[in-house]
């Protein structure tokens, strides 16, 4: 009787192991097997890190097996089980690899097929197309879009600072940190420019090719400003002059959910110079859209407390478009939809699917706690946040029209905001590591796409592929056409910008932007997460007890150092871009592209450390063994 050794590993990590008996089945294209239960006397089966074989013998050859189902049963109580993966050696000695890696839950049954990556063309037998149907069936049920983005989602320590010194008493020291540096150099032209190319925000400043008619500058009042005896029209056109407009925060209402504190938001405009030495400083700042009496125009050259006031709104709003768009819309919200058409349309067997899942790990569990925790009613952003009590909603809302494929590219919305030139801004590190990212994950998926796809048509003609672009887009962007999200992908190259676009946004993307915060943020005064006074609506009034009464009480203080803390942390279990240890790819030639893709991230890894060497305030977001393989912080 034929006769097939069977190999069953289970997950390292902690209560991965289960005493619950499970079952085996093999199907094969002649014929099924009886359930056979994997089970050895006198030994302690499906041990955290065990790898178990055994003998299955059957009475007739089943010919080529197809699918394997496990099934597991309750022994004593409820204990769950990861099932990293089994293999299957034939009785003419050739092996099967049935990847699995997730948890089997409850008493469930878990089909399988083997390892070897399938386009919908390639399944010739009723049985595997009727499991890839019912996969897809099955998760379509689970995983649903409904307004992803537009769910809706204190009396003590409200005591103001006593002054800036203050703010130390729950201010993390640790020696040599960019955070220490932020505190000590905050109020400093040069450390408020270089934030803008460099921080945890990055993406917002663009090259300013006409001074806006909402920004009345005039060369009077910026001549002194200028180092190149040159007027601003001609500093405009020489493109040494950058803005960044917070215009989206205008009219976005103000947190009331405390009524013993009120809370301000501003809708600034920040005017930047490129000097002699190549630095982003600050020539001048509007803290409102509509230009008038009772909104002046703030310049280095007046008091030194008005400049440092209006230079801590900008701060204040810049926090604002970072944790609510920057972060949570263009990172975290993106990255679910993409997570949720995958699952929906893409059945484990798809290449797709083995290549996207490692950069979905975790995000939606993730998405799901923010939205219990962080944007919900009574959660962090209520508590600590100017924005909360709505205000982020109505931000989220406003920015979705600013949500398109284009600014997800990298390459080219660095390109769009006129920021591309590494000889005109050569300290813009983040554009710099970032392009050097986006071209090392477009290679590897290149190199993916070309072992299944031989031609455009072959892309064309997967339906389950065109399902998943068509499910972004109708529910993730709402069918918008403006937003630019392809509906049908027609070439390989196309393809290939697309999933580069996926994975860097849930990899890259994220990192750059979430694992700065503690750096950048948890020196209070130079990222307020709310503002206790209006924007001053004149010059030569503002006071030291002003600003520090401006800035967040004591409560708000350490919700807000606590969150960038936390959010700033590395999973225990981390995996960084190219790290790959659950094989869903059995094939040699994607292993080979996969261990390719890693020697293209070490080089990255070893200019940026090599650069880095020799900076005080180091960039590293964007260094490869930093860069998280997915959204799950």
């Amino acid at each position: 009787m034929p006769s097939y050794t069977v190999t069953v590993a289970t997950g390292s990590q902690w209560f991965a192991g289960t005493d619950d008996y499970v079952y085996l089945s093999l199907e094969g294209t002649e014929g099924c097997s009886e359930r056979h239960l994997l089970d050895k006397p006198f030994y302690n089966d499906f041990e955290r890190g065990a790898v178990d074989s055994y003998d299955v013998t059957v009475e007739e050859d089943l010919g080529e097996i197809q699918l394997i189902k496990i099934e597991k049963r309750k022994y004593w109580y409820q204990d769950d089980w990861y099932l990293r993966y089994i293999t299957v050696k034939m009785p003419m000695g050739d092996y099967l690899e049935f990847p699995c890696y997730r948890w089997i839950t409850d008493e469930k049954e878990v089909v399988l097929r083997d390892g070897r990556a399938k386009l919908p063309r390639d399944d010739k037998t009723q049985i595997l197309k009727q499991h890839r149907r019912k996969e897809l069936e099955t998760r379509q049920k689970m995983y649903r879009m409904e307004n992803l983005y537009i769910n809706r989602f204190m009396h003590m320590f409200q005591s103001s600072w006593s002054d800036f010194a203050d703010f130390e008493k729950i201010f993390v020291r640790i020696s040599n940190t960019i955070s220490e540096y932020v505190m000590q150099h905050w109020k400093e032209d040069f450390m408020f420019g270089y934030q803008f190319l460099n921080g945890c925000n990055p993406v917002l400043i663009r090259r300013c090719t006409e001074i806006p008619k909402k920004l009345p500058v005039t060369m009077d009042m910026v001549e002194c400003s200028l180092e190149r005896n040159l007027t601003l029209e001609e500093e405009v056109k020489q493109g040494n002059i950058f803005i960044v407009d917070y215009e989206l925060l205008d009219g976005v209402d103000a947190n009331k959910t405390d009524p013993c504190t009120m809370q301000y938001l501003a809708a600034p405009i920040c005017l930047l110079y490129k000097n002699l030495e190549n630095k982003i400083v600050p020539v001048a700042i509007q803290l409102g859209q509509n230009p008038g009496p009772n909104n002046p125009i703030f310049l280095p050259s007046d008091a030194t407390y008005d400049w440092l006031l209006a230079k801590i709104w900008v701060r204040s709003s810049d926090f604002h478009i970072h944790q609510t768009v920057t972060h949570l819309l263009r990172t975290h919200l993106v990255s679910e939809v993409f997570s949720i058409a995958m699952f929906r349309q893409l059945p484990a067997v798809h290449p797709l699917f083995k290549l996207l899942v490692p950069h979905m790990r975790f995000t939606i569990a993730i998405n799901t706690k923010a939205r219990e925790q962080l944007i919900c009613e009574c959660g962090l952003f209520d508590k600590a946040n100017a924005t909360g009590g709505g205000g982020h909603v109505q931000m989220v809302q406003k920015a979705m029209k600013d949500l398109t494929y284009s600014s997800l590219c990298f390459p080219e919305e660095i390109k769009a905001k006129g920021m591309d030139s590494k000889e005109d801004i050569p300290y813009y590190y983040y554009r710099d590591d970032g392009i050097k990212v986006w071209e090392a994950v477009k290679s590897f998926v290149e190199d993916v796409i070309h072992i299944y796809y031989e031609s455009d048509e072959v892309v064309c003609e997967d339906v389950e592929l065109q399902a998943f672009v068509k499910d972004i887009y109708v529910y993730g962007m709402r069918g918008v056409k403006s937003s630019g999200f392809p509906k049908m992908i027609r070439t390989r190259e196309k393809l290939a910008e697309y999933l580069t676009v996926i994975i860097f946004t849930t990899s890259a993307q994220h990192a750059a932007v979430n694992f700065g915060q503690y750096d950048w943020c948890s020196w209070i005064p130079n990222a307020p997460p709310t503002m206790r006074c209006p924007p001053p609506t004149e010059k030569g009034t503002v006071t030291i007890e002003q600003i520090v009464e401006s800035l967040p009480d004591r409560g708000r203080s350490c919700w807000h150092l606590g969150a960038v803390w936390a959010l700033s942390q590395f999973q225990d279990s981390e995996l960084f871009l190219g790290m790959y240890p659950d094989e869903h790819f059995v094939e040699k030639p994607v292993k080979e592209a996969m261990a390719k893709f890693r020697k293209n991230l070490d080089e990255i890894v070893n200019a940026i450390a090599e650069r880095n060497k020799k900076k005080k305030l180091p960039y590293y977001y964007l260094s490869p063994d930093r860069i998280p393989n997915s959204v799950a912080v």
